[in-house]
């Protein structure tokens, strides 16, 4: 606030001696300096309050700091106060010394010696011009121009012309040479100059500017005598433009100027002497108040020793070690201060030391705990008693249960974890008994979970099938890690029933032709050879022998075509173009069951093997047809199968999704519908759905099975799988 209250100090003092900048600007500067007087004043008050609680309060250095404040106080107000008292005398009488009557009166008589000498020079140049015009009227017209380059150069003027009385150029004459469009006179000063005999006038002096070149000029008008007799004639008059030397016109103004402004410092004569004193009244107040923070500040300083270390001891002795400050002097306090920092940086540091293997617990605690958050095995500690401690989302999302909600309860008492909380309590107690026998640390075991009896149980959409692993920790605790193995079962599965099919279709194949044909040869032989009703009988046992083999034959193709699927060419495929050719062949073949489409339009090409899409679709359209035809007779509205094509822009994936109105799927079939051989068809080889699931896995996708309903009733199946856009594609 010094430093601030010095630097508009001094600007406020610039501007009283200047007298631009004094107008523009003295006002501001001098508001914002009695602004930062009143701050400082209002810091003298606060700091003043401040020593007086300490004082009445009894902290350690206040009776010193007081004492020092006084005294600064009082070696920066009385020589202050004196300077101010000698000041004001000298700048109240020097400003009356600055206005004189004899300086008023000589610059009084230069204005008018100015003005006296512009209207010399103004009437010279008029009688000149009467002169020049009786010259004039006495030459004939066709010599006007001649005459007036004569008087021109007679008149020494920048320009003469000669105008008729309408104001009509007849002629003109410049220095510079031939004018377009030269000077007019206007119609009153024509007036003027015809009733007077002559008007002169100046033009230019009040753009003009003292010490610059200026543009200022004389003009005169004067009325051309006629040299005929003549009864009418027309009236014609002498304009002559003379520049004004340029020392004359500057002298002149700058006269003017300094006479204007000695009026002005006249008038403002009581204001000025207000702005000097104020000013001067201003500095004393800006360095008493900047003498007393100085002294509060100074006196702070050499108190400020022994103030560090009452507030360190006291800050110890609450507990707090944060760095002490110590003073860098060479006096015995400064090294107290030294010393005592010292001490309390090395208490310090032993507490930081145990701080800091606290947070390398902490920090390994939450590292495990980001771990096992992102670990995609289930991970649970569990109690002696079987008592959920903590889990990770591993855990819930294998389990489909909210575990964290079932913390201090016992597994065994979790809906739809009975028997896998039994079993597992089982293994721990009997790998506590044999550990110590057998040497072991951990037990494994795989379980099969949400399947019992061919039902589904428990809170699981599918059977799981973990595999399982325990071991024991400290502080009685045991933990219990486990993953789902689901898939890999099923891939196995599915691979050994594709073994299975593979050689039953190999084994059943060779003899189903010739069975066949000896079937057909046998009617041959023996048709015409037999009485009607043995004929009849020998036709009926041959046409079951081979509609038989029809339908082996057509087993073995399905158990090869699920055995032997070829791996997919994925390439861009127009699925709507692809779905509407299908959708073409199954028209009129289920009159009872229409098609519709729901084709997005426009839709992206998406990446597939065009041959396997569409064994997949006919095998989802062949399903929902007949599922919608077994549910005919009930008293639903009519069946109808739909084929959808959506495209998520978002996701970058194209659905496609087939829905009919079946009698939908059960729970148990629901849950095991991708399983080979595992069908709701009388006649079904359950091997339709293990494809599609198959070229699913083939293309990268998933494939979701669900049922309709309306109302809480089945009204059909919704079987959808979303394929990726070819990246190639721009709708």
């Amino acid at each position: 606030m010094v430093l601030v209250g010095l630097i508009l100090l001094y600007l406020l003092l610039e501007a009283t001696n200047n007298r631009d900048l004094y107008e523009r600007n003295y006002a501001t500067l001098f508001t914002i300096n009695v602004a930062v007087a009143a701050l400082l004043f209002c810091g003298i008050v606060w700091v003043g309050y401040s020593l007086g609680i300490r004082l009445r309060q009894g902290k350690f250095g206040s009776r010193l700091l007081v004492k020092l404040a006084v005294i600064f106080s009082l070696v920066g107000f009385a020589p202050g106060l004196l300077i101010y008292i000698v000041s004001y005398q000298f700048v109240s009488r020097s400003i009356e010394t600055w206005f004189d009557v004899k300086v008023e009166g000589a610059l009084e008589a230069g204005l008018n010696l100015g003005r006296a000498s512009l209207d010399t020079l103004s009437n010279e140049l008029a009688a000149k011009a009467r002169s020049a015009a009786s010259q004039i009227a006495e030459s004939p017209d066709i010599s006007l121009g001649l005459a007036l380059g004569k008087q021109l150069d007679q008149l020494g003027a920048a320009e003469v012309s000669v105008w008729a009385s309408p104001g009509r150029l007849l002629s003109s004459v410049a220095q510079s040479g031939l004018r377009l469009s030269p000077d007019k006179p206007t119609a009153a000063q024509f007036r003027s100059a015809r009733t007077e005999r002559s008007l002169s006038w100046f033009e230019g002096l009040e753009e003009a500017v003292p010490g610059a070149p200026t543009g200022a000029r004389v003009k005169v008008l004067v009325p051309i005598p006629s040299a005929t007799f003549e009864l009418v004639t027309e009236d014609r008059f002498f304009f002559v433009t003379k520049a004004l030397p340029s020392n004359l016109v500057s002298n002149a103004l700058a006269v003017e100027a300094a006479n204007r402004e000695y009026q002005e410092r006249a008038l403002a004569r009581v204001g000025l002497k207000r702005m000097y004193i104020g000013t001067l009244t201003l500095s004393l107040f800006l360095a008493v108040f900047g003498a007393v923070l100085l002294a509060v500040i100074l006196g702070n300083q050499i108190a400020r020793p022994l103030l560090l270390l009452a507030e360190g001891v006291s800050q110890v002795a609450a507990g707090d070690l944060t760095p002490k400050l110590a003073m860098q002097g060479k006096d015995e306090l400064d090294g107290l201060t030294r010393a005592f920092a010292s001490m309390t940086e090395q208490l310090a540091d032993a507490r930081r030391e145990v701080e800091q293997s606290m947070a390398q617990v902490d920090s390994a605690r939450s590292n495990l705990q980001t771990i096992l958050d992102n670990l995609t095995a289930g991970v649970i500690v569990l109690g002696t008693a079987g008592e959920i401690r903590s889990s990770n989302p591993g855990a819930t999302r294998i389990l489909r249960v909210p575990l964290t909600a079932h913390v201090g309860t016992s597994i065994e008492q979790v809906a739809g974890l009975e028997d896998f909380g039994r079993s597992v309590q089982e293994q721990f107690a009997s790998f506590l008994s044999q550990r110590t026998e057998h040497g072991l640390d951990h037990w494994q075991k795989s379980f099969e979970l949400g399947a019992e009896s061919g039902k589904m149980q428990g809170p699981f959409d599918r059977a799981l099938t973990l595999v399982a692993r325990g071991a024991e920790l400290p502080g009685d605790a045991r933990l219990l890690v486990f993953d789902d193995i689901s898939e890999i079962v099923s891939a196995q599965r599915a691979q050994a029933w594709g073994e299975v099919a593979r050689r039953l279709a190999h084994e059943i194949k060779n003899p189903l032709t010739p069975i066949q044909l000896s079937a057909e040869r046998l009617e041959l032989k023996l048709s015409g050879k037999q009485t009607a009703a043995d004929q009849a009988i020998l036709s009926k046992s041959v046409k079951t022998i081979v509609d038989q083999v029809d339908a082996m034959k057509r087993l073995v193709n399905e158990f090869r075509d699920y055995a032997r699927l070829p791996a997919a060419e994925l390439k861009p495929v127009d699925l709507n173009l692809l779905v509407q050719d299908i959708a073409h062949l199954y028209e009129g073949e289920h009159l009872g069951v229409p098609v519709h489409l729901e084709l997005e339009s426009p839709c992206p090409k998406v990446l597939g093997d065009a041959q396997q899409l569409r064994q997949v679709v006919h095998n989802l359209l062949q399903n929902a047809l007949d599922a919608s035809e077994s549910a005919a007779g009930s008293a639903r509205a009519q069946r109808s199968v739909v084929l959808r094509t959506q495209w998520q822009k978002a996701k970058g994936r194209v659905r496609l999704t087939v829905l009919d109105n079946g009698t939908g799927f059960s729970e148990n079939i629901l849950k095991r519908a991708f399983e080979p051989y595992v069908t709701t068809k009388p006649k079904g080889t359950g091997l339709g759905l293990a494809v599609v699931k198959k070229i699913a896995d083939e293309h990268g996708t998933r494939i979701d099975l669900a049922n309709r309903s309306e109302g809480g009733e089945v009204v059909g199946a919704q079987v959808s799988l979303s394929l990726a856009v070819y990246q190639g594609e721009t709708v």
